[in-house]
């Protein structure tokens, strides 16, 4: 008889600190490594943080392959391609420096890789049959948390959808966050991840496979990202603000990656497979609606949110503290220079129902605390427009 009350907790080996990312080479020769394939992106390589991996590599006389031809949301072909560089190099480890476009491609890789199957099999939860080849994984951005998770997200422009890959085969063997990868984030991007963070937290906060290992990591990021995300948009270079808000990626990480999502990554990854557009932002514009739609199912839990955006729960019927907290989840977007509706990022009222029967369809749909209907989903995206 299955126990429902059980939970399983997993995450990666993590060093964490300023100057994580120099370690690179002492951890790849703890898999013996021959040669590595490098996963990154061209901006990455710009801002000089792929030198520290490659550097450290010589030291320890490991060769290695750059692969960088990534695209932000990275598309099936280019992980296709990359598994049959690593294939054709014969490489044994790969190591990822760069956002979520680089990390989930190079999980991808290793499915490819060790699966010998098209990546766009393996959507859905624990499809991967073969072990992935050793990852080791340094994020240069504080919020999509793909260096502690078991998700990988893939665009298939085929058939203009993301799909989404569940699986513990994804979880990196080593993660380096070093904060100071952060300080060459502009403005814009540190709001974009910053708020992907906080929707991380949130969901993963009242999601149905939610519990007591995944609540402390899922509240203590919430209230990091609120203290913290504001004073880094006025202050980039702060690398005290830059260690808070990796912290808070972690932590969201670990407990997303463990009580899943819901509806607001649903919908981003229905915007992001047909659109093409930011992750980060996508969640940002629809979460205070989504809030709305799952506040009168946990509204305990909601209430702990509340309070840690600023909102009074003393007195107060759950209709009015349900409206105080859009209002203040919706103002702490605009604080973060996050301003936009849908529309205005090129959404139509003609794109809605096709984006909602493919957000339905989302495994992050699952875990969501209220079971939504096709309609439901429209009505959200339509108030976000």
């Amino acid at each position: 008889m299955t126990n429902l009350n059980l939970r399983k907790f997993v995450s990666p080996e993590i060093i964490f600190g300023s100057g994580a990312r120099k370690l690179v080479g002492q951890y790849a020769t703890q898999f013996a490594a021959k040669k590595v394939l490098i996963v990154t992106d061209r901006g990455v390589i710009e801002s000089g943080w792929v030198k520290d991996v490659t550097f450290s590599l010589e030291e320890y006389g490991i060769d290695y392959i750059i692969f960088s031809d990534i695209t932000p949301n990275p598309r099936s072909t280019e992980v296709m391609l990359g598994a049959e560089i690593y294939l054709e190099n014969r490489c044994d480890v790969i190591i990822s420096i760069g956002g979520g476009s680089p990390m989930d491609c190079a999980k991808g890789i290793g499915i490819v890789a060790t699966n010998k199957k098209h990546i766009n099999s393996f959507e859905g939860v624990d499809k991967i049959t073969n072990p992935v080849p050793p990852l080791i994984f340094i994020p240069t951005t504080a919020g999509t948390s793909a260096d502690v998770s078991q998700f990988c997200i893939i665009s298939n422009r085929d058939d203009f959808i993301k799909i989404a890959i569940v699986s513990k085969s994804v979880v990196p063997d080593i993660a380096l966050i070093d904060p100071e990868t952060t300080l060459t984030m502009d403005s814009q991007l540190t709001a974009f991840t910053g708020v992907d963070a906080l929707v991380h937290a949130i969901e993963a906060y009242v999601s149905l496979a939610s519990g007591s290992l995944t609540d402390s990591f899922a509240l203590d990021a919430i209230k990091l990202i609120h203290s913290n995300l504001p004073l880094l948009i006025s202050d980039l270079k702060n690398i005290s603000l830059r260690e808070k808000m990796m912290l808070a990626s972690m932590k969201a990480g670990l407990a997303f990656s463990n009580a899943i999502l819901g509806a607001v990554h649903a919908m981003a990854h229905s915007l992001g497979g047909l659109l093409d557009l930011p992750h980060g932002e996508c969640n940002a514009l629809l979460l205070e609606h989504v809030i709305n739609f799952n506040f009168d199912v946990v509204p305990d839990k909601f209430k702990d949110i509340a309070h840690i955006f600023g909102v009074s729960t003393q007195n107060k019927t759950n209709n009015q503290i349900k409206k105080e907290l859009f209002e203040r989840v919706s103002n702490f977007r605009k604080q973060v220079n996050i301003t936009h509706n849908l529309k205005k990022i090129g959404v139509s009222s003609s794109d809605i129902p096709p984006l909602s029967k493919k957000a339905i369809k989302d495994a992050c749909m699952i875990t969501n605390p209220r079971k939504a209907t096709v309609r439901d989903i429209e009505i959200i995206y339509e108030s976000a427009m």
